[in-house]
């Protein structure tokens, strides 16, 4: 018993920091960065925007490279508000405040998000890409410590795909801070302007204020992790059963 706790603790305090490794290997890599952003960070790029969208009352849809985002707000806020209710109840069946504390969060967050005129809500929804793709990335990866997920091994493919998405997205916007030249400027075939471009050219975000709010989201989600990452770890009191 006590050797099987040792190892769990073992893989706890080691699967996030090899993943992120691995992912920043892959990065530094042309091809493996490649495989990364086609295969696993550009999924959760795109729902990072229909997230946002949702909250903020768009019933987006995502899809591959691209996001479709209505013009006007819809009724997708009932299921938000669906989400934010079953976490609270469930975090408070459970005893587990945590969850109802998410909950309660979310449920501020979309109030506020859905009190924005339409032109402030867009803009979000545009910086959610890349900005969804960290917070995302980061509950991925945080959701290793979650024991369902350990007992079929997803928690396994959810690591490694967070991982990718918060280290493929971040690496860039760090890299931006001494060389713009790495961001993605331009227009996308069948797409249309970029993130960045559309931030800058539509709504008048400056280069200093795009690249400065990636990696203050990013620094914040490395944060939270770091934290979630020690409470996990923490000695705990044995029990008996």
């Amino acid at each position: 018993m006590i050797g099987g706790v040792t190892r769990e603790w073992k893989i706890r305090a080691f699967a996030i920091p090899g993943a992120i490794l691995v992912a920043w290997l892959f990065h530094a890599w042309p091809l493996g960065h490649w495989l990364q952003r086609t295969c696993l960070s550009m999924i959760v790029h795109e729902c990072g925007h229909a997230v946002t969208a949702w909250w903020c009352g768009f019933a987006a849809i995502p899809g591959l490279w691209k996001t479709l985002v209505p013009e006007t707000r819809g009724l997708v806020w009932i299921l938000v508000v669906a989400i934010c209710a079953g976490l609270v109840a469930l975090g408070w069946k459970k005893q587990r405040w945590w969850l109802v504390a998410a909950g309660l969060g979310l449920t501020a967050v979309q109030l506020y998000a859905h009190d924005l005129d339409v032109d402030s809500a867009q803009q979000w929804i545009t910086f959610g890409g890349d900005g969804g793709a960290m917070v995302l990335g980061t509950a991925l990866m945080a959701s290793f410590f979650i024991p369902k997920l350990a007992e079929h091994g997803l928690r396994w493919g959810l690591l490694s795909i967070g991982a990718a998405a918060f280290v493929d997205t971040f690496a860039t916007w760090w890299s931006a801070r001494s060389d713009t030249d790495v961001i993605p400027f331009g227009e996308i075939e069948g797409v249309g302007l970029s993130d960045p471009s559309k931030l800058q050219d539509v709504y008048g975000w400056s280069t200093n204020q795009i690249v400065h709010r990636y990696v203050e989201l990013g620094v914040i989600c490395m944060i939270a992790l770091a934290v979630v990452v020690a409470w996990q770890l923490r000695p705990r009191t044995p029990t008996l059963d």
